[in-house]
């Protein structure tokens, strides 16, 4: 081979072809190499990996994803056959470690994030406080927030934009569901949160709709559409 890794991925799962015949412990420290080189394309990634050109034992397959778990942000979720590898089967698979490792339930966080602190949820989260500027909120579901929603929130980090975030006081820096951004500084329907502000707050809600993030006020028709 010309390359001792080759990475193939699509939007849920990564292949990872391997040279056959160099030393285990040196085709290690090319894998590593490798994803660190691509670490800003699959940040917080949460993905299904599967294994060519290499027969590995089971202890050699646990070495590669500790080093992967350790190097990067990468979340492996589990591992999936070569034969296996198609965007819709993988997609279904990861989805099905995700569920069963959240066991479709949400977690609760009590108090204020303040400016510099970050909270990582696995599930989606509730929390009863505030997200002050400066401070952010990752989950790989939907983010609640029975407060004010003054920093940054990233909800469907595995790359699910069906996901949505909700405050009592929506003025965010920042929105981010699946692979979507909205800033405050936009000249577009996040900018406007501010002056509608000036009025008074209210319960909003942000979705993606058409490739846009859409904040709007939480009412019985935008319950039932989420």
């Amino acid at each position: 081979m010309s390359q001792p890794v080759i990475i193939k991925s699509n939007k849920y799962g990564i292949n990872l072809i391997l040279d056959p015949d160099i030393p285990f412990e040196e085709l290690l420290g090319h894998i590593t190499d490798k994803f660190l080189e691509s670490e800003r394309f699959f940040r917080n990634a949460h993905m299904a990996i599967s294994f060519d050109g290499r027969k590995l034992s089971g202890e050699e397959e646990y070495q590669i994803l500790d080093t992967i778990s350790h190097k990067t942000s990468i979340h492996v979720v589990c591992i999936i056959d070569n034969d296996e590898i198609r965007e819709q089967y993988t997609k279904q698979k990861v989805d099905d470690c995700l569920a069963e490792q959240s066991g479709n339930t949400g977690k609760f966080y009590k108090g204020t994030l303040r400016s510099g602190q970050v909270l990582e949820a696995e599930t989606s989260i509730i929390i009863i406080g505030d997200v002050n500027p400066g401070a952010k909120i990752i989950s790989t579901g939907n983010i609640v927030i029975l407060g004010a929603l003054k920093g940054t929130a990233y909800a469907g980090a595995s790359g699910n934009e069906s996901c949505f975030v909700a405050a009592l006081d929506m003025n965010p820096v920042q929105i981010k569901i699946g692979n979507i951004i909205g800033r405050s500084e936009d000249k577009g329907i996040l900018a406007s949160i501010r002056e509608r502000r000036k009025v008074a707050a209210e319960p909003q809600i942000a979705t993606v709709s058409d490739g846009h993030i859409l904040i709007e006020p939480i009412t019985k028709n935008t319950l039932n559409t989420i």
